[in-house]
């Protein structure tokens, strides 16, 4: 792959306080995620530079004013510097209404790049939701925002980890509410993301597996109607499109059945019911202490390609320059493959 065939990948920072700036830097300095891509960075230089020392390393970044500038340097890293979080008011590790604000823009910027077509994706560090209130931004998180931003109403996250693929029909809700939320509606619209998003991962038979909301899939009605009432007929619906679509079945095995090969991708109720199982296999300790990760938050349903790390901000350990920086590296390479994947 030549370096001019490389998708150019818009990377924000993420919250300026927390690790994203660290793992930015140092996914960045890592052969396997620079191969596929021409990132362009989206963010602060001085925080960037504040990051890498503590890191311990150096970053070196062309400062470029559009996205246009950055494709005629092909070569090395290029950075579109947003001098929104000065060091002094933004501190390590601490919620602000700076940080909030200048996140935003970040994902302000890189999400207009990409509508505009002048970067093939967008790929996210972590935000903090109460940065973001205190910044009176006007959604919780970065899928409402983009949401919003691409004027799409119909969104879904979908977690990756390898071959694992997990959609979810309800996130950040409270599960009593969840459980109201479980409509044929909005179940068929994720099994329709669901397996748009396969296509533009590259997978060509996508078999997608639709978990049940209760214990044994509702066990025909003693564990509760949802399934009949709501899932079930999603599926048919999804079925009579043409998607290969099975269930709803037993959340306790059907993960396994993914992993075993049976599936492309499942389709999970609530948040937990899909992040469990697929951080179960994707986060482990590191040597040392804290936690790795090398799992991709997918945002389906929008009209660009956005991926993301899959963990938060981490303030605990924010400028420590211990943050792992594998979910980063994924994020970049899922989305560099997204972007070159054809689509019908």
């Amino acid at each position: 792959m030549t370096a001019g065939s490389k998708p150019l990948l818009a990377i924000t920072i993420g919250d300026p306080a927390g690790v994203g700036p660290e793992v930015v830097v140092s996914a960045l300095g890592k052969r396997r995620a620079r191969a596929v891509c021409r990132p362009l960075v989206v963010g602060d230089g001085r925080i960037l530079h504040r990051a890498a020392d503590a890191l311990g390393r150096r970053f070196s970044a062309r400062i470029v004013e559009t996205a246009r500038e950055a494709e005629r340097h092909p070569q090395g890293i290029c950075l579109l510097d947003i001098r929104n979080a000065e060091p002094s008011v933004v501190g390590i590790g601490r919620v602000s209404a700076a940080a909030g604000r200048a996140a935003a823009e970040y994902i302000t910027q890189a999400a207009g790049l990409a509508r505009a077509g002048d970067v093939a994706a967008v790929v996210t560090a972590p935000i903090n939701k109460e940065a973001l209130r205190l910044a009176a931004v006007p959604h919780p998180g970065h899928t409402e925002m983009l949401a919003s931003l691409c004027g799409v109403r119909e969104v879904a996250m979908m977690l990756v980890h390898d071959e694992m693929r997990v959609s979810h029909v309800t996130t950040h809700v409270a599960l009593r509410e969840a459980c109201g939320l479980v409509t044929r509606s909005r179940v068929l619209s994720v099994i329709r993301l669901t397996d748009d998003a396969l296509k533009r991962m590259g997978v060509t038979r996508r078999r997608i597996a639709v978990a049940g909301l209760n214990p044994h899939a509702g066990e025909s009605g003693l564990f509760g109607d949802e399934e009949e009432r709501e899932v079930a007929p999603a599926v048919a619906d999804a079925r009579g499109e043409g998607i290969d679509a099975a269930g709803p079945l037993p959340p306790d095995t059907v993960f396994a059945r993914h992993r075993a090969g049976e599936f492309d991708a499942v389709v999970a109720m609530t948040h937990d019911q899909g992040h469990i199982a697929v951080k179960t296999l994707g986060v482990a300790p590191r040597r040392g202490g804290g936690l790795r990760s090398a799992g991709v938050n997918v945002t389906l349903g929008l009209p660009i390609i956005r991926t993301s790390v899959d963990h938060g901000t981490a303030f605990d350990i924010a400028g420590k320059g211990v943050a792992d920086a594998n979910s980063m590296v994924a994020a970049m390479r899922l989305a560099a493959q997204m972007a070159q994947t054809p689509r019908d």
